[in-house]
């Protein structure tokens, strides 16, 4: 079994801004699963990258409402450039880049974001 772990960011308060999360990846990891939510009924949306493309994991897709997380789990969520319809395989150093678009281009504000990256090691 590979190792698994965990990064977790939570941004609370009602959002008034776009946010630019920035994480180095410590050693070589494979993406394999994006969950994020906001406590209300938000129109945001979040992108997964990297420092060189934005989306290059996954594009944009609408977080989950209400407290109930929509998650990216399947080799066809990937579908960045980078990633390639694949779990993106991430070397140290990689800056992982995550954008969220706090109400979607002008609809509701997110609450109380939280955002779980989960990684196998190697």
């Amino acid at each position: 079994m590979f190792n698994v772990f965990q990064v977790a960011f939570h941004i609370p308060g009602t959002l008034a801004a776009n946010l630019d999360i920035k994480w180095v990846a410590p050693f070589d990891c494979q993406l394999i699963h994006v969950g994020a939510v906001a406590s209300n009924a938000s129109s945001a949306t979040l992108e997964v990258g990297d420092s060189t493309d934005a989306n290059g994991y996954i594009t944009a897709f609408d977080i989950g409402d209400s407290g109930v997380p929509v998650e990216k789990e399947l080799i066809t969520d990937f579908d960045g450039a980078l990633a390639d319809s694949q779990f993106p395989h991430i070397t140290d150093g990689t800056i992982i880049a995550l954008a969220l678009d706090f109400d979607g281009a002008g609809g509701t504000a997110a609450q109380n974001v939280t955002i779980v990256l989960t990684f196998t090691e190697g």
